[in-house]
């Protein structure tokens, strides 16, 4: 029962308080000029981290291997 009640409220908290912002954006922007706009530039804010973290990756990645200690076991 615990179980159930820690995914309810998961659930709860993402339907009731993180995806309001986005509920916005289809309900009243949705039928203007303006809303294809918005909607794009969440997709390219997302995209952006993900590049940023991904250059990150390579950066630490190369490191290790410049020092030697990748795949050391």
């Amino acid at each position: 029962m615990i179980a159930g009640n820690i995914f309810r409220w998961i659930g709860s908290l993402f339907t009731d308080f993180l995806f309001l912002p986005l509920e916005w954006i289809r309900n009243q922007v949705a039928t203007q000029e303006l809303g294809w706009w918005i909607s794009n530039a969440v997709n390219w804010g997302f995209l952006v981290v993900l590049l940023i973290l991904f250059a990150y990756w390579m950066k630490e990645s190369k490191r290790f291997l410049d020092e030697g200690t990748e795949d050391r076991a």
